[in-house]
């Protein structure tokens, strides 16, 4: 397992599968260990990927500051561990949370992205994120499900905070509800570290308008994928964030939650490969 040390001297590590061209990867939650995205439906086959394992979660070091579990005060740790692979330039893929701090690498780095993939994003470094109302109208797709009715009351109460966190409404979160999708949500707790994530998205994580500003030069391709069941972001909000870049391409995945890669891995595979084999950044030295 390669690690490397940040400048603050906090032991990172990361972990190689798959064969290929090289694709970065940073896992959401917030604060989950990269163990969740497993081999991305099948991506291995043909990109190898380099999963960071962010600080506090996995197999990398907890920090001596605690407040360095804030997103932005990450941004230099994908940066160093860019530097540490050898990479000149980096086609990067980031889910959920993950999504905010590769759009504040991306809006810091520009040069240093050859093609980004926000896999169900949190735009929060944006100054957008998913409503209470956006989540129950998600969930009201899924009227013909056997659980719906007793998750869906429970869903709304969690989200009205009138109701602690109940297992019982995972099922949204997945377009198929599944044994490999209770396996999936079975190992969150153990795979996150709950006091980084409470620190994620601190004040002070985000300056939206100077983030804008900065991804709004971005040369570099985007994809926007979104699931169509997901209500965090729904499609309608990834079409939203996806107006930040220049360069963007939206993908809706038919029937799939947050998790794509395990709703439908074939379509998922298929659509991102067809982003990553298309052109890179325009002023970049591979482009045609």
């Amino acid at each position: 397992m390669p690690t490397f040390t940040t400048p603050d001297g906090t032991r990172l590590a990361y972990h190689l599968r798959g064969a290929g061209e090289p694709l970065a990867v940073l896992p959401g939650g917030p604060m989950r260990a990269s163990a969740y995205l497993a081999d991305l439906g099948g991506l291995t086959a043909h990109r190898r990927l380099a999963l960071l394992d962010l600080r506090g979660t996995g197999d990398s070091a907890v920090p001596a500051d605690p407040a360095t579990y804030r997103c932005d005060r990450m941004v230099e740790d994908v940066e160093v561990w860019r530097a540490h692979m050898g990479l000149e330039h980096m086609d990067l893929l980031a889910h959920s949370a993950g999504a905010a701090l590769a759009m504040l690498y991306a809006a810091r780095h520009p040069r240093r992205i050859r093609r980004l993939l926000l896999i169900t994003p949190n735009p929060s470094a944006l100054g957008v994120r998913a409503t209470p109302e956006d989540r129950l109208a998600a969930a009201r797709l899924r009227t013909q499900e056997p659980w719906f009715a007793e998750a869906f009351w429970a869903f709304r109460d969690w989200l009205a905070g009138e109701a602690d966190f109940d297992d019982v409404f995972l099922p949204f979160f997945y377009g198929r509800w599944d044994d490999a999708a209770r396996a999936h949500a079975d190992a969150d707790v153990e795979q996150t570290n709950e006091e980084a994530a409470e620190r994620y998205f601190a004040d002070g994580a985000f300056a939206p308008d100077t983030t804008r500003a900065a991804l709004a030069e971005l040369t570099a391709p985007v994809l926007v994928h979104a699931g169509e069941v997901d209500g965090g972001p729904r499609p309608d909000l990834a079409r939203r964030a996806a107006e930040a870049f220049p360069r963007a391409e939206i993908a809706v995945q038919p029937g799939a939650g947050h998790y794509p890669w395990l709703d439908d891995p074939e379509w998922f595979v298929r659509r991102v490969l067809a982003f990553l084999d298309g052109p890179a950044g325009p002023d970049l030295p591979w482009a045609e």
